[in-house]
């Protein structure tokens, strides 16, 4: 199958997922992830009708900006302070925040930008070595500290990458984890301003379809959609 084609199965495996959870298609964002995929390639995923696009990298991001059709970028990966100055004017959402320090870089960018940022805060409920993300006992401290220090950024939700797994059923106690976090942050008594609890970024191609079932909003798929990734 082309891109197109792997797009729209993606697309009929989200609507099953959504008929089943009783939910509405146009609550759940489809993001491409593209980390090592061409410019050329996701203008494919564009003109098919992908409309949001995430990226793992920042450099990587930057290279392929200038070539890639009018698309809603999100960033998912890890970032480096140092870096956010030079995506902070291209993406609509920091997917990754794991860190009031890091918050800090954006509220400062966002502002030298003339913008306010929309962020998600990465929890890592398996606490895994290998992956990023705060202990969900430090979310709502982390989040009164963010809405303390920082006047351009909004907390929108979470994001969670959970433990890799060959059976996507694994992931699902780590969503439903997102979820009441999520319900949780909703009765928080801060501004509305600073905090609008809308968001849950999680699933990925191999288990998007339970991130749905148990409320995510937003998917992150890649090699579903533009196949095995290209490492040189």
């Amino acid at each position: 199958m082309d891109i197109k084609e792997r797009y729209l199965q993606v697309l009929k495996l989200k609507e099953e997922a959504t008929v089943r959870s009783g939910r509405s298609g146009e609550e759940i964002i489809l993001i491409g992830v593209t980390k090592t995929h061409p410019a050329e390639e996701i203008n494919q995923a564009i003109d098919a009708g992908i409309t949001d696009i995430g990226e793992n990298r920042a450099q990587e991001l930057l290279e392929k900006y200038n070539d890639v059709k009018p698309v809603r970028w999100h960033f998912i990966g890890k970032l480096q302070t140092n870096k956010v100055k030079s995506i902070i004017d291209k993406v609509e959402m920091i997917h990754s925040v794991d860190s009031i320090r890091l918050a800090r870089e954006i509220d400062k960018r966002a502002k030298m930008a003339g913008k306010r940022m929309d962020i998600l805060i990465q929890v890592n409920s398996a606490m895994e070595d290998t992956k990023t993300g705060i202990h969900p006992k430090e979310l709502k401290s982390m989040v009164a500290d963010i809405i303390d220090e920082c006047d351009n950024v909004r907390i929108c939700g979470l994001m969670c990458i959970p433990p890799i797994a060959e059976n996507p059923e694994d992931s699902r106690p780590y969503f439903k984890e997102m979820k009441t976090l999520l319900e949780n942050m909703k009765m928080w008594d801060f501004p509305r301003s600073k905090l609008s609890p809308t968001h849950i970024s999680m699933g990925m191609s191999g288990d998007f379809q339970v991130a749905i079932e148990e409320g995510s909003t937003m998917i992150r798929v890649g090699s579903s959609i533009f196949g095995p990734r290209n490492y040189k």
